[in-house]
């Protein structure tokens, strides 16, 4: 062994782990899941590009004795992903819909599969095979390549969208179950006829990976779940607990390698047999997925791309040849999924967005050629038409079906599906949009101040969870809501305590901002309310997703910055004349109103103003008011001096529209933290109101259909 292998292979997991992530933002730019980077990735790094740009770099960086170290570990991390791969397995995914998943996956493997055995019995095995390879061996290998479904793909998908909980996505990640242990079963079978060296060992190997499964669903599923027992009402999942799962995982692996099905079988049904309940998986999810997917796979992803060259494809022939394989995979997996669906009583609509998604090939399906390519199955010639396949079949999806299911339409059904009480028209509706548990409780007492004693506020509290962390929840729901409940119930508990009703709305969401906007819209909220938390980099608080909810919004934007609020009886509202601080009045009057709140409004003029400024805000605020609100005009040079020095006076509210002259303005990236939010003592409410909807002289009707905040829009002194 060379003494710098090691060093060799350390620069080789530096640049495929960077190269990965480097074009994963340009995929995620384009919508599409990370698995099209790394594929691409792979094929950057392999002859098909650095070897033709500059083989030299190409032959250092993979030098053909580093090979076999690369394809050990490649093959080590597709033995812990396919184990991931079992532990998302879920029986609970069919419940309820056995029937119509069953009959959709078993119509996506029957026809593709006819599809590709046909083509590879009349045309290809002639074209792209030679006389060694078993003419019935490459039949059936086609068959099967052309009718693998990537479930983690297509789940990663469905994620990504917010479609898992929708009744499209359960059928599709129930039909993709379905397809990949009924596909990984034929692999099986297919794969221990081209190890036999003849019919009585092949149903040798059948017989002997029969006797596999019996053993690992009648002593070893029953072990695991006694194991998964005591993980979860005893001492949790401890190293000890980890190690004896990684040596049955690698002894399954083994034992299925031996009998000649490959050791890839064998993790994915060590997964499948571990029991959902309990928390074993959720927990052994947690511990090895993030090496496995990020370390270990893209190593499969860089070896696979170095096996595929796109020089071999040198002909107009060949790329033609290379087409109709696409068109193959395209109208077997989608024709065949679509019809099923449609028989089983699904719109054509849903029919054809169900064909797209288990059209879906990906990781999976490189796995299975790259196993071929192993066995000498298929040439590299074909290995590199079929991959292009993967690609070109993954690419696709998530762009036909934004065409075919509109993320507004995904919305609608979402937000407008559940039936919910009927509410006058004039109730004041405000949403709660938790991004932390720690916005919670003050985001809970400052709606109580809105609401009044008789709750005279409808109330959505919504918290938005990324793709990634969805997927990690997975193991054990596919319910983003449950995975959610850590973040509202700061929220819901102190709700509760201070006798409000909220309703909690949760999904899954790559588009924050605009999902946010989408949801004040459905609900037709008179307030947007975000939480604020510091965040990791920028020092803003008006940047990120609040600065693009802002943008996007129809009405009344503001951010609570919590500091500690637990009542609101003092409110300051500095006041320089323009909409956001008008609308921050309009709050600070509801707050009177509701909650009985001393409302100080302070009136700032320039020291050589005249203060003509105070009939605007006798306007907005009325003297009936009483002795609930004080105005105060002051001459300073710079407003947010001004407000910064009243705020130190004791108030539990500040409630200021945004503006420079407060040294508040919303964008998007921000190094310099506002100092009226870095020095004011006292929790700040920002208000922003849209351009273009007018504050003053509008019907509450008028206001809605603007999307302006009755309370800001309609003129203090015409209201009761």
């Amino acid at each position: 062994m060379n003494p710098h292998m090691l060093a060799q292979l350390l620069v080789q997991l530096i640049v495929i782990i960077a190269v990965s992530r480097l074009i994963g933002r340009g995929a995620r730019w384009l919508g599409q899941p990370l698995v099209i980077a790394e594929v691409v990735a792979g094929i950057a790094l392999g002859p098909s590009l650095l070897g033709w740009l500059a083989p030299g770099a190409m032959h250092w960086l993979f030098p053909p004795e580093s090979m076999p170290f690369l394809k050990m570990l490649a093959e080590v991390g597709l033995v812990l992903f396919m184990f991931l791969i079992g532990l998302e397995l879920d029986p609970k995914l069919l419940k309820g819909r056995g029937h119509a998943s069953v009959a959709i996956s078993h119509s996506s493997i029957v026809v593709p599969f006819a599809l590709g055995a046909a083509a590879g019995a009349l045309w290809l095995y002639k074209s792209l095979s030679s006389p060694d390879v078993p003419f019935s061996s490459f039949v059936l290998f086609m068959g099967v390549s052309m009718s693998i479904t990537a479930f983690p793909v297509l789940a990663r998908i469905l994620t990504e969208r917010g479609l898992m909980q929708s009744k499209l996505g359960a059928i599709a990640i129930a039909c993709a179950a379905v397809d990949d242990v009924t596909a990984w079963c034929i692999l099986a079978f297919v794969v221990s006829l081209v190890r036999a060296s003849d019919l009585a060992h092949a149903g040798l190997t059948t017989l002997f990976a029969l006797l596999y499964i019996a053993f690992m669903l009648l002593l070893v599923k029953p072990f695991l779940a006694r194991l998964g027992a005591r993980v979860a009402n005893r001492e949790g999942l401890t190293q000890n607990v980890v190690a004896i799962t990684l040596v049955l995982l690698l002894g399954s692996a083994w034992t299925t390698e031996y009998i000649g099905i490959h050791s890839l079988f064998g993790a994915f049904m060590f997964g499948a047999v571990i029991p959902k309940e309990g928390g074993l998986a959720v927990a052994l999810a947690e511990k090895l997925e993030d090496v496995a997917v990020v370390l270990l796979l893209p190593v499969f992803f860089a070896f696979s791309g170095l096996r595929t060259q796109l020089g071999l494809l040198a002909t107009p022939e060949a790329w033609l040849t290379c087409g109709v394989i696409i068109v193959l995979a395209c109208l077997g997996k989608f024709g065949g999924s679509a019809v099923a669906a449609r028989l089983t009583g699904l719109r054509w609509r849903e029919a054809g967005a169900i064909g797209i998604l288990m059209n879906t090939r990906g990781l999976m399906e490189l796995i299975v050629l790259n196993l071929g390519l192993d066995l000498g199955v298929i040439s590299p010639t074909l290995f590199t038409m079929m991959v292009i396949m993967a690609l070109v079949t993954t690419f696709m999806t998530t762009p036909f079906l934004r065409l075919l299911y509109s993320p507004e339409e995904q919305a609608r059904d979402q937000l407008l599906g559940a039936p919910e009480p009927a509410l006058p028209p004039s109730a004041y509706t405000v949403l709660l949009c938790v991004s932390h548990g720690q916005a919670g409780p003050g985001m809970a007492v400052l709606s109580r101040a809105l609401s009044g004693e008789r709750n005279e506020a409808n109330l959505y509290a919504l918290h938005l969870l990324s793709p990634e962390r969805s997927l990690k929840a997975r193991g054990e729901s596919l319910d983003p809501t449950a995975a959610s409940s850590g973040a509202l119930a700061p929220l819901v508990g102190r709700a509760e305590k201070l006798g409000l009703s909220v309703r909690t709305l949760s999904f899954v969401s790559s588009e924050p901002a605009r999902d946010i906007c989408r949801t004040a819209q459905a609900k037709r909220a008179d307030l947007v309310l975000l939480g604020w938390h510091k965040p990791l980099f920028s020092q803003t608080v008006l940047g990120g997703t609040v600065h693009e909810v802002m943008q996007e919004a129809g009405g009344t934007v503001a951010v609570l910055v919590d500091r500690g609020l637990s009542q609101v009886r003092r409110v300051l509202v500095p006041f320089v004349g323009s909409r956001h601080d008008r609308a921050a009045l309009g709050l600070a009057r509801r707050l009177v109103k509701q909650a009985g709140a001393e409302v100080t409004v302070l009136h700032v003029t320039s020291p050589e103003g005249s203060g003509a400024g105070r009939a605007q805000v006798e306007e907005l605020f009325p003297a009936d008011e009483g002795a609930s609100v004080k105005l105060k005009v002051v001459r300073h040079a710079s407003p947010e001096e001004a407000a910064l020095e009243e705020a130190k006076a004791g108030y539990d509210l500040v409630v200021v529209g945004l503006g420079t002259e407060w040294g508040l303005e919303d964008r998007l990236f921000g190094v310099q933290r506002e100092r009226i939010v870095r020095d004011a003592p006292a929790s700040l409410l920002l208000v922003r109101h849209p351009e273009g909807a007018t504050v003053l002289a509008q019907t509450p009707e008028q206001a809605r259909t603007q999307g302006a905040t009755p309370e800001a829009a309609q003129p203090l002194s015409a209201r009761s």
